[in-house]
Formats: structure tokens, C-alpha cells, sequence
């Protein structure tokens, strides 16, 4: 347990940041979710879906949440799965 003030106030600080990071993070992963499952599916409004995803993915690296290369290697790799669902219904 920690004795100096500065340290029980880190302790407070870092347990609101982790909780506000768990919250985007968990957030993300809902838009993620709802977007696999339309691309499962073969929904009309997966691109919408993707558009979204993709904001919320970016705007959870900007708050620190995950890494900003991350955020890049899941949206590329959103966008390859809807680009190969694309080229298999032709």
C-alpha cells in the first residue's frame, strides 16, 4: 500500500484511467462486432458499418486507449475482410 500522498493520488488516477480505457476499448469492440456480424450475414450496410467501426477504432487511439498502429492493423485488416467478401459475391 502506498504511504505518500502523491502516491495514493497516482493510485486514484491511474484506477479512473483504467476504467475510462476499459470503457472506449469495450466500446470499440461492440463496433467491431456489429460490424463482423453484418459481414457475415451479407447485410447491405456493411460499408456504413465499416465507416463507423473505423472512426471509433481511430478515436480510441487518439485518447490513448490502444496504440495508433493498432488501430491501423485492425482497421486494414477490417477493410481487407470486406474487400475479399466483395470479390467473392461478384
Amino acid at each position: 500500500m502506498a504511504h505518500t500522498l502523491s502516491a495514493l493520488k497516482r493510485i486514484r488516477q491511474s484506477e479512473k484511467r483504467r476504467l475510462v480505457n476499459k470503457s472506449n476499448k469495450s466500446a470499440m469492440k461492440t463496433y467491431i462486432k456489429k460490424y463482423m456480424k453484418a459481414l457475415e450475414t451479407g447485410a447491405d450496410d456493411t460499408e456504413a458499418l465499416l465507416k463507423q467501426a473505423v472512426s471509433v477504432i481511430y478515436k480510441t487511439a487518439r485518447k490513448g486507449a490502444i496504440h495508433k498502429k493498432q488501430a491501423s492493423r485492425k482497421v486494414s485488416r477490417l477493410t481487407m475482410k470486406l474487400n475479399k467478401a466483395k470479390a467473392v459475391n461478384k
